[in-house]
Order: C-alpha cells, then structure tokens, then sequence
C-alpha cells in the first residue's frame, strides 16, 4: 500500500462531489497517443466526449458510490455540522472515531479500499468504532481537511470521541498488519502524542504495546501534530536505541522508519559525511536476514531499499555490495510471494530496480548502472502477471500505475504506455494514468505530444479539488514546455481561476497549494527573458480580485486569494489555516 509509487507532482489529491463519469473510461480510445509520430495530436477532448456518451453511458453516470467500501456503515462528511453530528455519536455509543481522508484516484486509496476495507475482519472491527469518510473533492472538504490537519491521501486517524485524537494509522503496511495496529490503538486509552513524551521521560515505563504504537505510527501523514519534521529523523532513531533489548520487531521499525526519514531528508549520499550511519549497516543487515524482520518491515524493505542502501553505504565498497546482493535477494523474494498484495509485490520490484540502477563500481545519478537483460525480462513478467491476475477496479488503480512506473524504471517507455493506454478504457480515474503518459512524453523529447496528455488530463479530472490541482499541473507544463505560448499559457491559468467561481472554500489546503506553485511558477516565467512584464499577468489578476472580493473581508481565505500572482514586494501573508 506503499504511496511512493504514486508521482511526486501528486502528493503525497481526490473524487469528485459526486460518482465519477463513466463516460471518461470510455474516452481511452479517441485520447491514446497515435503509432506513427509521437508528436501528432490525438483527436479533441470535445470530439472523444462526443463520440463516447451513448445511451447506455449516459443511463450509467451517476450509478457509481464514492464510499470506500460496502461492508461499513461510513459517515460521510460534508461539512464543520456533519463532523458535530459525527462525534455527537462517538460520544453517545462511548466508541472512538476512525476518520478516512481519501481519494477516488490516487494508487494508495485504492489499494486500501480493495486489500483492507473490503476484508471481513475490518468490517467486524468497524463495529467498534464511528466510521467516517472525508472525501477531498466534496464540498467543504479542504476546509475540513485544515480542521483534522490532514494532506496526504490516504490518512487514517482515531479519536476518541471528545475529539482528542488518539494515533495515526500508517495505510503503507500491509492489512494484517495494519489490523494489529488498529486493534492496538482501539485498546490504548493514551494519545500517542503523550506515548512520546512519556517516552522521553520515562522509556521504562511503557510497555510493549505503547513501544509498537510508536513505532507504527503513521509518521509519514503526521503533519507535524506529534512531532516537528525537522525532529522526526533524529527523535525516530534515538527510540530506536532506547526501544527494549527484548522487543525486537519493534525495534527494528523504529531503526528502519529513523533511516527512512533520514534519507527522505538528505538523499544523496551520505556514507563519507556521515560515519555514525556505519552503525546501522550490520543492523539492516540482520533485518534483511531475518524473514520475521522483513515482514515486521514490509513497506520500508519494498519501498526505501535504493536510498537506505545509497544512505548507509559508498558506491564501489564492499559494503555496497553486501547490501545490494542480500536486499536484491529480499526483493526477489518478495515480488515472488504470491501472498503478497500485488501493490506490495509491484512495490518491490520498483524497489528491484532502484537498487540495480545504483551499481556497485563506479555508477552515479548522472550515470546509473545499466540493467541487465535478465531483470528487465524479470520486469516484463512480472507486470505482465500482474496485469493478468488483478481484476479488481480499485486494486488496478493502484497496481496498474506501479506496474508502468516498473516498466518505465526498466526503461522500457514503450511497454508502459500501451500498459497505460490498454487501462484507460476500464479505470475510473484514466486522468490519473494521462499524467504518466504525459511524463514519459516528456522524457522522450516530444513536447507536442506530452502537453496533449496534460491538457486532456484536465479536461477528464473529475471533482473540484481534483479539477484545480490536474488544472494547476496543466499551466506549470506549459510555463515549462511551451514558455513562448502567452496566450495558450494565460487562457489555461484562467481555467484553473474559473474552477473556483462558487466555490466557498477554494482557497483552503489542496487548492491553495496547487494555486500557490501555479502563481509562483506563472511569476517567475513573466520575469522571464523576454521579459514579458507585469501587463501578462493582468488578466489573472483582475480574475483573482473578483473572487477574493467575492469572500466576506475578515474570511481566512482572502490573504491566499490577494497573494496570488503578488507584484513583487507585494505583502505575502497567507492564512494561517493553509499550510506553506
């Protein structure tokens, strides 16, 4: 259920207001990239529209359901009244809340819905506890995601039914694991932001179960509500070494996440600058060793392998080898493992390949090992079985975008847009997979091509929140491919301002980040030689005064709404409500 598959651009957005539109599956066909010239245009968006709503398509709009599963009885959350009515019954039936901010298309949410929420022992174990979905595309919902400080999908959060939240729950392990942990957390009365200070104070005195909530809290969703990002490294490796002699899984997860977020922090090498690293070599190692280990550590051995191996050793070492050669072993194991979600089993040959491509004589970032003919054979099928044997929706959103991403990895662009392109007539999201084609475009050189799959990318992206971001990554690939096009560049930015006509809450969370990079991306290409001044920029900014005048003048949102596409000089506040 790992998320770092998903592309950078993206995370680390959502479903629309209401069930998706069957009719955009249907546009795979009109929209895939032609055979001959990579940069000859697919037919318009308009025309495959057209050409796609029948009858039948038309009857299906609308039929879908956004809950993340069936067997649940989920609260849906709307609005600040439905989160009142939601803890209202939390406190009624003395159970805790268990809150769910997820995305109908993102690869992580899917992968959730189909492996863990469908299970039966989930549905059971929802009995104890008040469910509730946050969808980021419902109305209010950005406003709702600063309430619960949430931005990554998928969060999971328990709270006790005062409102006081309990832990957050890492959605990247695997379902029997992440049932442990929700049990454990159901069983523990205290937050585990109280579990870390006591741990500070007094380690001795928490007892296992308070030991493995630390060490499977969901560290990577935290949003600085427990601990500072800046401390999480540091703070993650000192429980580490006070973790109990005698709780060893635990310890090693504490070991694993305190490297992984050392090297989400600093991701060059590190071997030579660092030598207090060295230490913790032999203990991957044994990790690695021990299946246990492995399993107590699935994401972070199938997700980190090229970065705590780049972190803790030196190119051409005989300590790169080792590692290579044993986690290369791990991997291998692991995609093979047919008990294994396929997400994890995809997540682990990506893994495969980050590891080869760092070498053991001489390769570099700049320079990066050739793969050899077996594993890219291994690479082809592996995703050929993957595709063959997932028939879930919901699962295929999410294995399908990681198979590509393998491929692409490998090298092999070809294999992973017909992967993509065969996908679209069945996902519910094919917007998703456009943005890969778009990129895989762009590393090929042919601009044309990759700014036809990101303009239609946004015309297919369902759902407000949704609609802003595609929108938003739509005008930063103009600015960066077609920087000469003012007028397509201008006419695009100005969609995206249009989106939020009527929207209360546009300018909260998600919206306001994609609107922020889009004006910081739309400022410095004005500047720009030939510097095109700020009369380019005039139209948004009329466009943004009449929505920031359309909010009530003390309403949070108006500095984010006046900051956007600022002169420079011009003051920068923004709400304190929006996350810089």
């Amino acid at each position: 259920m790992s998320a770092r598959t998903v592309p950078d651009l993206l995370f680390r957005p959502p479903f629309s207001v209401g069930p998706w539109i069957v009719a955009i599956a249907l546009l795979a066909s009109a929209c895939s990239r032609p055979q001959g010239d990579a940069n000859t245009e697919a037919p318009s968006v308009a025309t495959a529209i057209e050409q796609a709503v029948t009858p039948a398509v038309a009857a299906a709009i609308g039929a879908g359901s956004t809950h993340p599963s069936p067997g649940v009885r989920w609260n849906r959350l709307h609005s600040e009244a439905d989160v009142t009515s939601a803890f209202a019954e939390a406190r009624e039936k003395n159970l805790p809340l268990f809150a769910y901010w997820g995305a109908a298309w993102c690869p992580p949410c899917n992968q959730v819905k189909a492996t863990l929420f469908a299970r039966p022992d989930f549905i059971a174990l929802s009995e104890r506890f008040v469910p509730v979905y946050l969808d980021g595309d419902l109305p209010g919902a950005q406003k709702l995601a600063a309430r619960f400080k949430v931005r990554g999908y998928p969060t999971m959060i328990l709270f006790r039914p005062d409102g006081t939240e309990l832990t957050r729950l890492p959605g990247e392990v695997d379902a029997r694991k992440y049932l442990q942990v929700l049990e454990l957390g159901l069983q523990t009365p205290q937050p585990v932001k109280q579990l870390l200070a006591q741990a500070r104070s007094a380690p001795m005195q928490l007892d296992a179960d308070a030991w493995r909530l630390l060490a499977y809290y969901a560290w990577d969703t935290d949003e600085q509500q427990v601990l500072p990002a800046a401390q999480r490294a540091t703070t993650l490796a000192w429980l580490a070494r006070t973790c109990p002699a005698d709780q060893a899984a635990t310890c090693s997860r504490l070991l694993m996440k305190s490297l992984a977020a050392r090297a989400d922090a600093a991701p060059r090498p590190m071997a030579r600058r660092a030598p207090d690293l060295a230490a913790s070599r032999d203990e991957v190692l044994a990790v690695l060793a021990d299946e246990h280990l492995v399993r107590e550590n699935l994401d972070l051995v199938t997700g980190y392998a090229g970065e705590i191996t780049q972190l803790l050793t030196a190119a051409g070492t005989p300590e790169r080898e080792r590692m290579s050669v044993l986690w290369a072993a791990t991997l291998d194991r692991l995609t093979a493992d047919a008990r294994l979600s396929q997400g994890d089993r995809m997540t682990a040959l990506i893994s495969r390949i980050a590891l080869a491509r760092l070498g053991r004589s001489g390769a570099s970032a700049e320079k990066p090992a050739v793969l050899s003919s077996v594993l890219i054979e291994h690479v082809q099928r592996e995703t050929a079985r993957a595709d063959r044997e997932v028939s879930d929706d919901d699962e295929r959103q999410s294995v399908i975008p990681a198979a590509a991403e393998a491929l692409a990895q490998a090298g092999l662009l070809d294999e992973a847009d017909r992967l993509l392109e065969a996908e679209l007539k069945r996902s519910h999201s094919p917007y998703y997979a456009m943005l890969s084609l778009a990129a895989h475009a762009k590393q090929r050189g042919h601009t044309s091509a990759a700014l036809g799959w990101y303009e239609r990318a946004y015309a297919a992206a369902q759902g407000p929140a949704t609609r802003v971001q595609w929108g938003a990554i739509y005008v930063g690939a103009l600015v960066e491919l077609s920087p000469d096009d003012s007028a397509r560049i201008i006419d695009a930015a100005r969609r995206v301002l249009g989106e939020l006509q009527g929207q209360p809450d546009a300018f909260y969370e998600r919206n306001a980040r994609s609107l922020e990079r889009m004006s910081g991306k739309l400022l410095d290409w004005s500047r720009r030689p030939p510097v095109r001044g700020a009369a380019v920029l005039g139209p948004l900014r009329a466009q943004r005064d009449t929505l920031c005048a359309a909010l009530p003048p003390t309403d949070p949102q108006q500095a984010t709404c006046r900051a956007l596409f600022a002169a420079p000089g011009a003051s920068k506040a923004r709400s304190g409500t929006v996350p810089a």
